[in-house]
């Protein structure tokens, strides 16, 4: 009923609110890192603090999500989504400002809103569109590869160009927040009304005790942590195997750009399946053959590096419709992302810096390839059990 009402009341609107709130869920991160060299010249910060500039904003992630359903209960989805927006563009102009204190705390408070509207869009499909879940989350995939793709190709000639600098390349990814928010201010007169605690809440409550959400974060976090080890250390990993670092850099584009492609097709083969456990294995060992050919073949690296990216870009709209689909109602929703998020990015904040201890220990990538190789095949075996036809 309430997709019904909606859809007459601009629902057009709210799919174009919801894919701008899309846009800003990883640009703002991803723009950093191409210039993390530009910043540490111009800001004296270390190597080490410069790992933590990149980390940071997953950490924020792993300690708001399972706020963020917490907030929705009380004050319904679309004034938390509008914040969750204001704190996004807040923190990307404090981080542009200059000083070293504000480009770590602009980046730990647009970490926080963009948790927040991680854990609450798959609830807001979930309660809205919930015959169109698959096909949506696709789409809002594909829209978030994109934009951090084409903000990622930015950075750079944006920093470069007379008089400017990394601040004013920062501050561009500006524009998606800003257009987010023009966006939704309608949604705020149709907000919904805060959830009243009734027989459902002892079932929320479990969520963090179900096997089924347990299988669901496994997939999601193992997911999430060799996609951010690989997105940290790719350009490193392919200029030590020879490649020149412009190079290098291309493919990391090229990595990015890949994640976006799924979000066409993948919505519509998981909405025409009730079971996905073929989907999520396949997606998995695609991951693991990608990760193999970069360690063993690494002269093929545009080859591995596009079927990484696309492995893990289907990977990440499994791991998302799952939350949605594994699920009874968007209450439900709403903690299983909370759940899943936290403790996915809680592993994935890790991942970086222990793939750089393995590098220096070892004298090279061999060990930490091998190592999320081995994760890839712990994804498989939880996407067997979390695409199963099943809810909690």
């Amino acid at each position: 009923m309430r997709e019904i009402i909606r859809t007459a009341s601009g629902g057009g609107l709210l799919l174009v609110g919801i894919m701008l709130i899309a846009s800003t869920l990883r640009a703002p991160i991803t723009a950093v890192a191409p210039m993390l060299g530009m910043i540490r010249d111009s800001s004296g910060i270390s190597a080490a603090e410069a790992g933590f500039l990149t980390t940071l904003p997953l950490l924020a992630f792993a300690a708001i999500s399972p706020f963020a359903a917490i907030v929705a209960r009380q004050y319904g989805m679309e004034r938390p989504l509008f914040g969750a927006l204001l704190a996004i563009a807040a923190g990307i102009v404090l981080r542009s400002t200059g000083p070293v204190w504000a480009l770590f705390l602009g980046t730990a408070i647009l970490g926080a809103g963009i948790a927040v509207a991680n854990v609450l869009l798959p609830s807001l499909l979930k309660r809205d569109f919930p015959t169109r879940v698959a096909g949506l989350t696709g789409a809002y995939a594909l829209t978030t590869g994109l934009v951090q793709a084409v903000a990622s190709t930015v950075a750079i000639p944006l920093a470069q160009l007379p008089g400017s600098s990394w601040h004013l390349a920062l501050a561009s990814t500006l524009i998606f927040p800003a257009a987010a928010l023009m966006a939704w201010i309608p949604q705020l007169r149709l907000h919904s009304a805060p959830a009243k605690e009734d027989a459902s809440a002892p079932e929320r409550g479990r969520i963090w005790h179900s096997p089924l959400a347990g299988q669901v974060t496994g997939f999601l976090g193992l997911t999430s942590l060799v996609f951010y080890i690989v997105i940290g250390w790719l350009p490193a990993i392919l200029v030590e195997a020879g490649y020149p670092a412009a190079t290098a850099g291309s493919l990391h584009g090229l990595l990015q750009l890949a994640t976006a492609v799924p979000g066409l097709v993948l919505g519509a083969a998981v909405r025409r399946t009730k079971d996905q456990r073929a989907l999520a294995i396949g997606v998995s060992l695609a991951t693991t053959v990608s990760l193999l050919g970069l360690w063993q073949l690494p002269a093929l690296a545009t080859l591995w590096v596009t079927l990484f990216g696309l492995a893990e870009g289907a990977a990440f709209v499994l791991g998302l419709a799952f939350i949605s689909l594994r699920v009874s109602n968007s209450h439900q929703a709403a903690a299983l992302s909370g759940m899943a998020q936290c403790l996915g990015y809680s592993l994935a904040a890790a991942g970086p810096p222990l793939a750089g201890l393995a590098h220096d220990a070892a004298g090279g990538w061999s060990f930490a390839l091998g190592l999320c190789i081995v994760a890839t095949l712990l994804m498989a075996a939880f996407g067997s059990l979390a695409g199963r036809a099943a809810t909690i």
